[in-house]
């Protein structure tokens, strides 16, 4: 069966998809087209690049998470100035170095820029600050004067997985200036929204790394951190949330890894293994009862 998929951001807890991943292809489920924001971002890619289950896990496995952390050089001998980066180069580190290995594992597909992908098929989001809008890649690149066939996949998907202050910022430019691009999570975490134009030729099934919104309690928040991160989980959930009807949810396989920190990158294999776990029993727990058939009063579904 051929359906479309759209992956939510969640950082590290985005190894949770692999084992969501090989249920589907032990149910001879296929993707046509794929969309994501930041760790969503990254499946949807090696999905729409041609990787297997199997291939994706051998690629975390190998990954040393921390040799993604590429503070600038100087930092390196005197630490305490990668703050300093983060005030004028608003990032702890560069990014070079995530961007470098999604570019290797890109091209081991032989895939460089979106012209070397099926028009379509690959849909990612980042989040452009200077205009305070939200960026479709491909699709909107030519409101900044560029060419999709010739932009970098490994390009737009470090833009998409740019965590506001972790890493530093992608910069584009278009008629009014410079462009500050970050995370697309910062304006749509889950954008399902995506494929449903009124016209769908098959299924449509969303990837969500928390709970059902319903079966989430309040946030605690005991102090300004707490409150910093609450009020940012709030403007970051609200544009989806409100889009996300029960209607929806039948169609969304919900991973709850909300134990797990997004920015874990020191996380052991005993962690990446439950992550997994998740994934798997919550995919063939929501395979049980799902029906792409019954979808149809949302989508024109074509099996």
């Amino acid at each position: 069966m051929l359906i479309d998929g759209v992956f939510s951001g969640g950082g590290i807890k985005g190894f949770a998809y692999v084992g969501a991943l090989q249920i589907l292809e032990e149910r001879n489920i296929e993707f046509k087209r794929v969309a994501g924001t930041s760790a969503g971002a990254i499946l949807a890619c090696f999905i729409a690049a041609g990787y297997k289950a199997s291939e994706i896990e051998e690629l975390l496995d190998e990954l040393d998470l921390k040799s993604l952390l590429d503070p600038p050089k100087i930092a390196r001998t005197l630490p305490f100035l990668k703050w300093l980066n983060l005030y004028f180069r608003l990032g702890l580190y560069q990014g070079k170095a995530l961007e470098k290995w999604f570019y290797k594992k890109l091209a081991a597909k032989d895939i460089y820029t979106f012209d070397d992908l099926p028009r379509g098929s690959l849909k990612l989001v980042a989040s452009d600050l200077s205009n305070g809008q939200m960026i479709v890649l491909p699709d909107d690149l030519d409101k900044y004067g560029m060419n999709w066939k010739r932009f970098s996949v490994a390009k737009a998907l470090r833009m998409s997985c740019g965590i506001p202050f972790f890493f530093e910022p992608v910069k584009l430019k278009d008629n009014k200036g410079e462009c500050i691009v970050v995370d697309g999570g910062v304006l749509s975490n889950f954008p399902l929204w995506i494929f449903d134009n009124g016209n769908m030729e098959r299924p449509l099934i969303g990837f969500k790394l928390s709970n059902p919104s319903v079966e989430s309690g309040p946030r605690k928040i005991s102090d300004g951190l707490k409150m910093f991160e609450a009020l940012f989980a709030t403007m970051r959930d609200a544009h989806d949330e409100r889009y996300i009807s029960r209607k929806h949810e039948k169609n969304i396989v919900f991973i709850p890894v909300e134990e797990y920190s997004a920015t874990q990158f020191d996380i052991d294999e005993t962690g990446k293994e439950a992550l997994i776990k998740i994934g798997r029993q919550r995919t063939e727990k929501f395979l049980t009862t799902w029906n792409p058939i019954s979808s149809s009063s949302i989508l024109k579904v074509k099996i």
